[in-house]
């Protein structure tokens, strides 16, 4: 009895002959000359732009120890810090331009107030000061840029050896002891050759530094990209507080208009019916007290003090008032308890997969729900997703003409990736008309503004003619 053959994973056999093919095909891609050309290109500017900003730097601070120039030396390190961000400004906009690095630039400073206001505001730039420490550190980082450039040039250099040697003449005369150098990157290690045949060493080294030289220049500008983004961009914890402030904003706005919400309700409502509800009673009572026969001086008693016979009951406007007052009864308890609902939907207590299907029952839309929920997000984040998906049902019930919708509702990994704790992704396509955007009508402001509040994304796809996906992210625990 034979053993079977175990299988071979196919990656394994494809790797080294795709890794190859990509170190081949590099120094002919469109991003490996690009990178060389911004190493090229952005290093002459960090480099004068440095050197002027150290020395003015190094005034600037000298003359703020001294005690007659402080103020002097203050407008010249505000000088500094503009003309840092000025920099900073161009290198954004070479890594723009050459690398496709989009980086939002930093916010002006504070204006302060006065003119000693204004220059401390200025002196406090946070931004220009990250703009300084990106020019100085811009100077180590593009001159390794340029050194990247040189695999390129010797690359270049010595694979046109033979033809430079055979067609231009560059060989070396009979009897001068000079021959063709060869060079290299590194300071040492260049030599020479003195015949034809002696190019066609230089001729491999050449198309090796060829093969090294874009990932070289690949190395230098993703330490650029780094800085960039660390330095000339968006300050991350600023943002994030502003981000904080806006969503706490956001929640503090949503829940007053809950409030003023209730109130309406109520005050409109259930109130309006339960007040038309008393008055129905004390009809009703006092169709109810009155007697049904004369008074007690007899049947029929019509003397001078007689009060004579009370009317009888009206049995007929008696179940009327009844009847009505069980109608308001029974809406007013309907409004409350769709009032409560609009708080805290009573089916979430089974879980958001339960919710969801009982929401896909009452749609007058097909809906094709699937629920893959492992860990059982928080209630705040269930509610959110459980109105998010009842918002966007019904906008496609109300405005996009489907006659499907999907609703995948599952745990995973955000896909910007900056989670870390998992996200509850709620996802509603449909195959509608589409055209559906924030901002539109349909509702979308209120979600967005809503689901920011937990720290948590929208994201509308929705061509014209369709089909519209709208994907809700939410942390799992808020």
């Amino acid at each position: 009895m034979h053993d079977s053959p175990r299988a071979t994973p196919h990656p394994t056999p494809d790797a080294p002959p795709a890794l190859v093919a990509t170190v081949l095909r590099a120094p002919f891609t469109r991003r490996a000359w690009t990178e060389a050309a911004y190493c090229l290109i952005a290093f002459p500017p960090a480099l004068a732009g440095g050197v002027v900003l150290l020395v003015f730097l190094a005034l600037g601070a000298g003359l703020t120890v001294s005690l007659l120039g402080a103020v002097i030396g203050a407008l010249v390190l505000v000088g500094c810090l503009w003309f840092a961000r000025r920099l900073g400004a161009l290198h954004r906009g070479l890594a723009s331009g050459l690398l496709g690095e989009r980086v939002p630039g930093a916010g002006a400073p504070g204006p302060g107030s006065g003119v000693f206001g204004r220059l401390d505001a200025r002196l406090r730039d946070a931004a220009g000061w990250r703009a300084v420490w990106y020019a100085l550190v811009k100077l180590p980082v593009g001159a390794l840029g340029w050194y990247a450039v040189l695999f390129w040039v010797t690359g270049l250099i010595n694979v046109t050896a033979p033809l430079r040697w055979g067609v231009f003449g560059q060989n070396a005369a009979p009897g001068d002891g000079e021959g063709m150098p060869v060079v290299t990157p590194v300071p040492v290690g260049g030599f020479e050759v003195h015949t034809f045949a002696g190019t066609f060493v230089a001729l491999p080294l050449g198309l090796a530094l060829l093969l090294l030289a874009p990932w070289a220049t690949r190395l230098a500008v993703e330490a650029d990209r780094r800085l960039l983004r660390a330095l000339l961009g968006p300050n991350l914890l600023a943002a994030r507080v502003r981000d904080l402030e806006e969503t706490r904003a956001l929640a503090v706005d949503d829940s007053v208009a809950l409030l003023r919400r209730v109130e309406r309700d109520l005050h409109d409502g259930a109130q309006v019916r339960l007040v038309a509800v008393a008055m129905s009673l004390d009809m009703i009572k006092e169709r109810l007290g009155a007697p049904v026969g004369g008074s007690d001086g007899g049947e029929g008693a019509t003397g001078p003090g007689s009060a004579g016979p009370h009317p009888p009951i009206d049995l007929d406007r008696v179940r009327q008032l009844v009847d009505g007052a069980h109608r308001n009864a029974t809406e007013a308890l309907t409004e409350l308890r769709d009032l409560a609902r609009g708080i805290h939907p009573p089916v979430l207590d089974d879980g958001l997969p339960d919710a969801l299907a009982t929401l896909a029952a009452r749609s007058t839309v097909p809906v094709e729900l699937t629920a893959d929920v492992p860990h059982r997000p928080t209630p705040a984040i269930e509610t959110i997703a459980y109105f998010c998906a009842a918002e966007l049902l019904t906008n496609v019930i109300k405005h996009s003409g489907a006659s499907q919708v999907v609703i995948t509702v599952t745990e995973g990994v955000a896909d910007s990736g900056g989670s870390t704790g998992g996200v509850l992704r709620l996802r509603v396509a449909d195959d509608g008309r589409g055209g559906a955007a924030v901002g539109t009508g349909s509702g979308l402001i209120g979600l967005t503004q809503r689901v920011r509040t937990v720290d948590g994304s929208l994201r509308v796809h929705s061509p014209e003619g369709g089909p519209t996906a709208v994907v809700v992210e939410l942390p799992l625990h808020a």
